[in-house]
């Protein structure tokens, strides 16, 4: 487990180091020194009210993505979370990422009344993503819980892409989720006093792959800097997730997501 815990500082030390090193004194910002940009915009979506439910309701996501402008046109998907990129060689992209996570208690859903609040906060960690192919990308994701949760969760895709006019592309692929006992406690774990308080069966679960599926997207470059996209996903929960009584007995392994999103594109120069 020791071994575990630190994958996202020897991570860090390597993303953070890397660069640093192979820029040193060039100029005096360094590596800072360059193009950038910063992506933002929103989504709009149709979800599951929380991971595991059978309702759905309407909400909405940021979108935030930083870092050095590539060599090459680069490939992204909503999927991607708040990224900061510092290697940046076109076809080979890495950095920090972060998720915001919300609370979540008995008040959002009657299934959950009589389970323990999860509070909100967020996750923290590394991506590295490359393409295998021109036309595919593959990303990968590792993150810490923070104040949510104290696990860790591992997001693996890859999308294959294609331009159908200079200005829309379709694409989509595979994405499989894994998480550790931590992340699947505090939101699939029923213990002693909660399962009296909610009706549910005490389930304690362990680490493992949390689900699988597919997702695919249309996006519309509106303009040079602007896109919009509509896109869909499904998702099956696996492992301690299908498992856990909170699924079994009151939620649904099969989720569903569809929604709108738009993003602006900010180049800048250090």
């Amino acid at each position: 487990m020791r071994s575990v815990r630190a994958i996202p500082v020897v991570l860090a030390a390597f993303i953070l180091g890397g660069p640093g090193l192979a820029e040193a004194g060039e100029g005096a910002l360094g590596w800072l020194s360059g193009d950038w940009y910063l992506t933002v915009g929103a989504t709009g979506l149709v979800a599951p009210d929380f991971e595991g439910s059978k309702s759905y309701i309407l909400s909405a996501q940021p979108i935030i993505s930083l870092g050095k402008a590539g060599r090459a046109a680069r490939f992204t998907s909503r999927n991607d979370n708040i990224s900061l990129g510092l290697i940046d060689e076109g076809g080979l992209r890495a950095g920090l990422t972060g998720k915001i996570l919300f609370s979540r208690d008995g008040d959002d859903a009657d299934e959950l009344r009589g389970l323990d609040p999860v509070r909100w906060g967020g996750e923290a960690g590394g991506f590295f993503e490359f393409y295998p192919l021109e036309w595919l990308r593959a990303r990968g994701e590792l993150r810490h819980g923070i104040r949510a949760h104290s696990g860790f969760v591992a997001d693996i895709a890859a999308d294959a892409f294609y331009d159908v006019t200079p200005d829309v592309r379709i694409s989509g692929g595979p994405r499989v989720s894994f998480a550790s006992s931590d992340y699947f406690d505090a939101y699939y774990g029923v213990d002693a006093e909660e399962a009296v308080a909610s009706g549910l069966s005490q389930y304690r679960p362990g680490g493992g792959v949390k689900s699988a599926g597919l997702g695919g997207a249309v996006t519309w470059k509106v303009t040079e800097p602007m896109t919009a996209s509509l896109f869909g996903e499904y998702s099956r929960l696996m492992g301690p997730a299908t498992d856990s009584s909170l699924v079994k007995e009151r939620g649904s392994r099969d989720q569903f997501m569809i929604g709108v999103s738009t993003t602006y594109r900010f180049d800048f120069s250090m």
